[in-house]
């Protein structure tokens, strides 16, 4: 089972960049699923309709989220539109739309796909990973046909990445972390079989200060005074995944590897 999971993915650039990589991409590894958080997709913050359908139409499965996903109302209404198999992390309260988790088939297996919010240094009063996910796999362990099961933890704090890493490892094929939109050099297979990553990194402009416009950025260090966030449009953006391999027999994960391309957008 060949999994391609792309980090937020950015804005209009973003997406420009995919659509001139990603083509490629399938042909050369050929994926069985292909995956990316996508709570920045639509200028910068929340999800769109027509921003999900160009994602869908390169290719993609199933895409994951993180706290910026209920930026536009829309969102409510995408979140429960079976066409675009969107999460929004499964530790929101339970009465929040959407869900946190779904199944897609591979084959046939079932590939079991987890979206969690971690908890430290932000400001929202999430649940815990750590149990809400122990809940989810206790539930869907059990009903069987799993080939394997993969967790996108967006969290701001490496440690707790890299906790969560160690709770799931042997009890999932993989946990990718999200959020910094910075990549880390990290990817490795744990001992008891799950592939980890603290952050994939984002697919956006280089030029920028984590997708934003870095003037933008840079007066409001200065002056400390507030400033709407702009997305960088033009330079070279940087697509940013992970290619993971895993053996939907004992699901455990084969390989992991960081695939990175850049191109210029205008």
């Amino acid at each position: 089972m060949k999994v391609l999971f792309f980090g937020d993915i950015v804005a209009k650039a973003g997406r420009q960049a995919l659509a001139k990589v990603l083509p490629a991409w399938r042909e050369k590894y050929s994926p069985d699923v292909i995956i990316g958080n996508v709570e920045n997709i639509a200028h910068g913050k929340g999800v769109t309709a027509s921003t999900l359908d160009e994602l869908l139409s390169l290719g993609f499965t199933a895409f994951t989220s993180g706290d910026h996903i209920f930026a536009r109302p829309e969102a409510e209404t995408l979140l429960q539109d079976k066409k675009y198999n969107l999460l929004r992390p499964a530790n929101y309260p339970s009465q929040v739309a959407g869900k946190g988790f779904m199944r897609l088939s591979v084959g046939s297996r079932d590939l079991l796909l987890i979206n969690l919010m971690g908890q430290v240094f932000l400001p929202d009063n999430y649940e815990s990973p750590f149990h809400t996910v122990d809940a989810i796999l206790q539930a869907e362990q059990a009903a069987g046909n799993l080939g394997g099961i993969i967790v996108d933890i967006h969290a701001e704090a490496t440690s707790e990445k890299v906790a969560l890493g160690w709770y799931l490892d042997g009890r999932v094929s993989v946990v990718v972390g999200t959020h910094t939109h910075i990549p880390t050099a990290d990817e490795w297979i744990l001992p008891q079989g799950t592939a980890y990553v603290s952050d994939i990194g984002m697919t956006g402009i280089r030029e920028s200060v984590i997708g934003v416009k870095t003037e933008i950025i840079l007066q409001r260090f200065l002056t400390q005074l507030p400033a709407r966030h702009e997305p960088a449009n033009q330079g070279t953006a940087m697509v940013t995944a992970m290619l993971i391999n895993i053996d939907p027999a004992t699901t455990k994960a084969t390989s992991i590897e960081r695939l990175t391309e850049i191109v210029t957008i205008s």
